[in-house]
């Protein structure tokens, strides 16, 4: 799957700090979220309208750059620019402040700052296959403590640490800095037989295990085999590099064998204003492992594993970069049963009236598009091109599938073959792909 990640965002202006969310009248609040790609997305209600966001601990300020046909709003603003990680330098947006916030039942910042982005290109709803309107990130961690519960799928914001003093006997505590707005842990990254403790940020926006810059690691050597890949999109433009496996990173006493690691070209990382001794990140297929506390307050993080900490390692192996592209009204015929009123009993009797009681439903089906190909790839060597149209996966109708389910579909961490169909201009077309890792790891002497 080809992520989207927001990194390093650096604004052209200088900004007031705001006091960020609080809890009203409440010893704590949960939050229900969604799930997709092991990211985040949390109702946020803006002004009085209903919006979903994207929840990013690696961005500062919070961000909208779609609406979906909504009107919200904004008063006092003004025009600035941002720069960010990807090819191009700047980003132009409108600084409103003064927003009302609420989350959840009574997580509320009633003076709450929003940029809006005006670039239209700007909008990651089609990679993630649900409307997604912005992100939020440092407001809403600052003031409490953040437990993130990735099985059950829920927030517990806590006005402060004495609200959870003997479920933390559970968890395992680290000290965690907060510098430029984001968090910052020390962890063990091993490439090949010697570990090296390093500064990573806490990324929930990052979708991959790790990231590591190559540029700012001593003698940093490229695990073989790697690829080079897209790895995501921000602000500023794609993000490209290599991928490989690292023997492990560890976490305290949590060790992880074989993560993928993502490395960004030095290109991609030209603009990013990073914090003294960052190596990299530890993204979001790490943190689903645990349930996760945030204690921004306290500067500390704590882990508890979950039953998902020993899940293998998988990535795309098809090389396949889908995308949604839109929706379309489907045609659905409904058998239809009348129902008839009897006088004399009150009951009412349920009429067959035989093969022609049929009416017509419309529902709304996603279509899904081949954005790309990695190079070298099962996708490319088959000779799948942009733009085809994804019809079907062993059979199944993609129409009747999540984006997030065929980017499942597609990751292996061993050899298997699935047959893919494809619309290329109006005509079918079938392939069948082997499924193979990429990157696997291969130990050296």
């Amino acid at each position: 799957m080809k992520i989207w990640i927001i990194i390093g965002l650096i604004f052209g202006v200088l900004m007031k700090a705001q006091d960020g969310f609080v809890l009203e009248n409440a010893e704590k609040t949960v939050i229900k979220f969604k799930l997709i790609n092991n990211m985040i997305f949390v109702p946020v209600t803006v002004n009085e309208v209903e919006l979903t966001f994207l929840l990013d601990s690696g961005i500062a300020e919070t961000l909208l750059f779609s609406l979906e046909n909504k009107t919200v709003d904004f008063k006092n603003t003004e025009k600035i620019t941002f720069k960010g990680l990807g090819e191009t330098v700047s980003i132009e947006a409108l600084k409103s402040i003064k927003n009302n916030v609420v989350i959840g039942k009574n997580f509320v910042d009633k003076s709450h700052t929003i940029f809006l982005v005006l670039d239209e290109d700007f909008n990651i709803s089609q990679d993630i296959g649900i409307p997604v309107n912005g992100i939020i990130g440092y407001y809403f961690f600052k003031n409490h403590p953040v437990e993130i519960n990735y099985i059950k799928k829920t927030i517990t914001v806590y006005k402060d640490q004495s609200q959870f003093p003997k479920k933390i006997k559970r968890f395992s505590g680290f000290p965690m800095s907060v510098e430029y707005s984001k968090p910052y842990m020390m962890a063990d990254v091993e490439l090949k037989h010697e570990k090296e403790s390093s500064k990573l940020l806490l990324d929930l926006g990052n979708t991959d295990s790790v990231w590591l810059f190559p540029a700012l690691i001593k003698n940093f050597i490229y695990n073989r085999p790697n690829i080079d890949d897209f790895l995501g999109r921000g602000f500023s433009g794609d993000i490209f590099g290599k991928r490989s496996r690292i023997n492990s990173l560890s976490i305290g006493n949590f060790r992880f064998n074989k993560p993928v690691a993502s490395m960004p070209d030095e290109y991609s990382i030209q603009h990013l204003k990073l914090v003294n001794d960052r190596k990299g990140s530890i993204g979001s297929e790490i943190l689903r492992r645990f349930t996760v506390i945030f204690d921004y307050p306290d500067r500390k993080i704590y882990f508890n594993a979950n039953k998902d900490v020993n899940d293998p390692f998988l990535i795309d192996g098809s090389g396949l970069e889908i995308k949604q592209d839109g929706l379309l009204w489907e045609k659905e015929e409904v058998r239809v049963k009348t129902a008839k009123l009897n006088p004399s009993s009150n009951a009412i009797n349920v009429l067959d009236n035989g093969a022609e009681s049929f009416q017509y439903k419309f529902t709304l089906k996603p279509l899904f598009l081949v954005s790309g190909t990695r190079k070298d790839s099962p996708a490319q060597k088959a000779g799948i091109l942009k733009n085809d149209k994804l019809i079907a996966i062993d059979g199944k109708q993609t129409k009747e599938m999540s984006l997030n389910k065929i980017q499942q579909i597609l990751k292996t961490n061993v050899n298997r073959n699935i047959n893919i169909e494809i619309n290329r201009n109006g005509i079918l077309l079938k392939f069948q792909l082997t499924l193979s890792d990429p990157i696997p790891y291969i130990e050296e002497d």
